[in-house]
């Protein structure tokens, strides 16, 4: 499977993300404009930067604009599309299969929620997208899936229904159980769900979901 990670400028654990492109080792890697500076820390280097480079620290973009091997896009400040958009949309005209985003949480929250909101561009294209950090793996999807104990993300699974409503919802294997409901919008109900048999189900028709595994701060 093609992979591909791209690093975006919010919050960025190096531990964290050396961690993910030592797993994955990726097809490729892109660095949306500030998302450079993990790169320039930790001695790494991205096969593409993009962006308008206006939140960028000088010294890193300076260093990688000197690096050869570097494939550059620089964007116009005045466009529609945040950075992060564009690099996803570079990694799917690339040929990604799955991507990973990382480096787009952190304190502003209008980027968070924008981000959150790219994963349809997954949806839309049919190339998974899952947005991770240290504490959090969100995806957004609009059919069922599994899940196994082994292999989760973290302690907790959040439903969040991305649409007005998400029909027919059957939740197995899970510590609080659903059958056949309509999860809709202005409620909690699908928030700190838990996995207690060695796989768990979710299945639903009709419908977007946000699938949230989390585990708390340290």
């Amino acid at each position: 499977m093609k992979q591909i990670v791209v690093v975006s400028g919010g919050a960025v654990c190096d531990a964290f993300a050396d961690r993910i492109l030592e797993e994955i080792k990726p097809f490729a890697v892109i660095a949306a404009d500030s998302g450079m500076e993990y790169f320039y820390r930790s001695g790494k280097k991205p096969d593409v930067i993009i962006g308008d480079f206006d939140s960028v620290k000088t010294e890193a973009l300076s260093y990688f604009r000197g690096q050869p091997d570097i494939e550059i896009r620089e964007l116009v400040p005045e466009k529609d599309d945040t950075d992060t958009e564009a690099a996803i949309r570079l990694a799917i005209s690339m040929g990604a299969e799955e991507i990973t985003l990382l480096g787009a949480t952190g304190s502003r929250l209008d980027h968070v929620l924008g981000n959150i909101e790219l994963l349809g561009i997954g949806l839309q294209s049919g190339v998974p997208i899952y947005m991770c950090d240290e504490n959090n793996r969100i995806r957004m999807t609009d059919h069922g899936m599994k899940l196994r104990r082994d292999g989760q993300f973290g302690t907790y699974v959040s439903l969040i229904p991305y649409t007005e409503q998400v029909e027919h919802l059957t939740l197995t294997g899970f510590k609080y159980p659903l059958s056949d409901a309509c999860l809709k919008g202005f409620c909690s109900l699908g928030v700190s769900n838990e996995i207690v048999d060695e796989e768990a189900e979710i299945a639903f028709d009709g419908g977007i979901l946000l699938v949230i595994e989390a585990r708390d701060a340290c």
